[in-house]
């Protein structure tokens, strides 16, 4: 789990809106709630290996906290247990649905808001990859957006419509990301948070498209963190085993 203390500025709410007004109307996501816990909110993405999504999403200015997790499964939410579940979807001997590995980020509204979070959720990862990320393979690593609310659906919705437009323009295809109702949430275990903090050295399959969003004015945020070669796409199932250190590709 990864926290951190930000300066209050106007800014990322103001670029939050400027995107809106930019692409058209939606809802209005940057309702300002009085003070104390009411003024934070928080959504739950999956951007495939939740160690380096946690790394990024951090970074966003006016996101105070990002936790990893496992969100809406239909199995118990372990993780050596989704590995396991996954190689089992594999050779058809279940039907239920695994859990997304994803990263709860919790955001100060009076510092910024969902449009401008969604912002660093498109550019940092892939979202047209379907049930792989990078190096990553498998349900479990699926790009997504599980929402609280029907705020946080329009928005979520508007802005996947606003990106694919920019994705299409870039030669990209059809973003897969999942957008559904947040169904349950579990927090991964104690090694997984803060991982690459932890390990500096450790591994992450994330890699964005390079595709900026319209008027967003972020930098290089897809080159935080080099993927891997393609010959270590294995590695998800050898983490399972190491979680401590560093992994052996198979």
């Amino acid at each position: 789990m990864h926290k951190k203390h930000t300066n209050k500025t106007t800014f990322s709410l103001f670029f939050g809106c400027l995107l809106l007004l930019q692409a058209g109307c939606v809802p209005a996501d940057n309702e300002q709630p009085t003070s104390g816990s009411a003024m934070l909110d928080s959504i739950v993405l999956g951007m495939g290996c939740f160690w380096g999504a946690e790394k990024r999403m951090s970074a966003l200015p006016g996101v105070v906290e990002v936790e990893s997790g496992y969100a809406n499964g239909e199995i118990e939410a372990d993780y050596r247990k989704i590995i396991a579940h996954e190689s089992r979807l594999r050779l058809g001997l279940s039907a239920k649905r695994n859990h997304a590995e994803v990263v709860k980020v919790s955001f100060d509204r009076s510092e910024t808001d969902l449009t401008t979070v969604l912002v660093g959720f498109w550019e940092n990862h892939d979202p047209t990859q379907g049930d792989r990320q990078g190096n990553d393979f498998g349900s479990n690593y699926r790009s997504a957006i599980y929402t609280q609310d029907e705020r946080q659906l329009a928005v979520a919705l508007h802005t996947r419509k606003i990106y694919q437009q920019a994705l299409e323009q870039a030669g990209y295809g059809k973003i897969t990301t999942e957008i559904a109702p947040l169904h349950n949430y579990h927090t991964a275990e104690d090694y997984h948070q803060d991982y690459l903090l932890k390990n500096p050295n450790g591994y992450c399959g994330l890699g964005g498209t390079g595709v900026k969003y319209p008027g967003s004015n972020t930098g290089d945020t897809h080159q935080l963190l080099p993927a891997l070669p393609l010959e270590f796409g294995k590695l998800d199932f050898d983490r399972a085993t190491c979680p401590g250190g560093t992994c052996q590709s198979l």
